[in-house]
């Protein structure tokens, strides 16, 4: 992240604060308890010998040089260089007013679509995802849990949820899509995806953080399962379908394991499983074939990078439990370590144990 430390770094921290506070999420964390994490983070460090700066405007100038520095970073220029965008560009520094999605449990912040990502046409239907107190980077790093838009995306995911924007915070869904209808029928935008942030239910307490156009939209080859006994039985978990159809393949952890199975098996399909994925791993989802995350939505930078460059991928798959460093993942009841086999469905978001064949739709 910043001076040798890493992201697992701070997350170490902040489990350990779980565990022993007996909460599983930071948002139910009270105002003096994230203070006690705050003062870990700042101890750790300090510890590491780097100096913390207390001047607002020194904080903002080292904020401002550390993102312009980060353009040569060796993951930056992996990623260029995987999806294709030149040296020369340089990045550009938005400095904006803070809005908080973690104000109060009424407060949120999510992204959404003004189309569907999976569906052709252009029919305006809000489609993406949001959280309750929690910032946007949360959301878009794939790091939380998220909840459906509307009702009918609820129902077309099979989501297990009863929360929606839609349904919830009413007033903040009818604002997004009515501003979303003035982007795309008055002014004549391509379909576009929306980062906000609400600090209330009301309206006049919701944020337009940027908009770009989609980078997401349906894919044209889709492949099913061609099973014909019971798929139910074989299904260990289900999550958020967000590119590809199904496929079956062998699970992997890193690099490392990618690197050895395509010389010993160079037709597997490899599946890289994850409990939450960054644009760090951008290396690892270039390399394998599928993605397979325990966190995470459909709008988080993995399962967009994963669309843009093709891979099958599921998002969001609560039920597995991903221990990376000791390479297997728990499905319940049901333990996969690496190089065992496994089926994922980038459609509707299944997960099956063990390899199913495949054909086109």
């Amino acid at each position: 992240m910043l001076h040798g430390l890493t992201r697992d770094n701070f997350d170490a921290l902040i489990a350990d604060h779980k565990q022993r506070l007996g909460l599983p999420l930071k948002r139910l964390f009270s105002g003096e308890q994230m203070r006690e994490v705050a003062l870990d983070y700042k101890r750790m460090i300090q510890d590491a010998g780097i100096d913390i700066v207390d001047a607002p405007h020194d904080q903002l100038y080292l904020a401002i040089r550390t993102v312009i520095a980060s353009w040569e970073s060796p993951k930056a220029l992996s990623y260029r260089r995987i999806m294709g965008i030149s040296d020369d560009w340089g990045t550009a520094v938005a400095i904006q007013a803070m809005v908080y999605g973690n104000l109060s449990p009424e407060s949120g912040t999510g992204v959404i679509f003004t189309h569907n990502p999976r569906w052709s046409g252009e029919v305006l239907r809000l489609w993406g995802d949001f959280t309750t107190a929690n910032q946007g980077e949360d959301v878009v790093s794939g790091l939380v849990k998220t909840m459906p838009i509307s009702l009918f995306q609820q129902e077309v995911e099979l989501r297990d949820t009863d929360v929606t924007l839609e349904t919830h915070f009413p007033e903040i869904y009818r604002a997004l899509k009515e501003m979303a209808r003035t982007l795309i029928d008055e002014h004549g935008w391509s379909p576009q995806e929306i980062e906000f942030t609400f600090e209330s239910p009301q309206a006049a307490d919701l944020y337009l953080l940027q908009t770009r156009d989609m980078a997401m939209r349906e894919s044209k080859k889709v492949l099913k399962f061609a099973f014909e006994g019971n798929l139910r039985e074989r299904r260990i978990g289900h999550g958020i379908g967000v590119s590809g159809g199904a496929m079956s393949g062998r699970l992997v952890f890193n690099l490392e394991e990618i690197g050895a199975w395509r010389v010993r098996e160079p037709e597997t399909r490899l599946i890289l499983a994850r409990s939450d994925t960054v644009p760090d791993d951008i290396q690892e989802i270039y390399a394998a074939d599928g993605l397979l995350t325990g966190r995470g939505g459909l709008t988080s930078h993995a399962a967009v990078v994963a669309h843009r460059l093709g891979k099958t991928c599921v998002v969001g798959c609560e039920e597995m439990v991903c221990d990376e460093k000791a390479k297997r993942c728990a499905f319940n009841a049901t333990v996969l370590a690496s190089g065992d086999t496994v089926s994922i469905d980038g459609h509707e978001g299944s997960v099956y144990r063990g390899l199913i064949p495949v054909a086109e739709a």
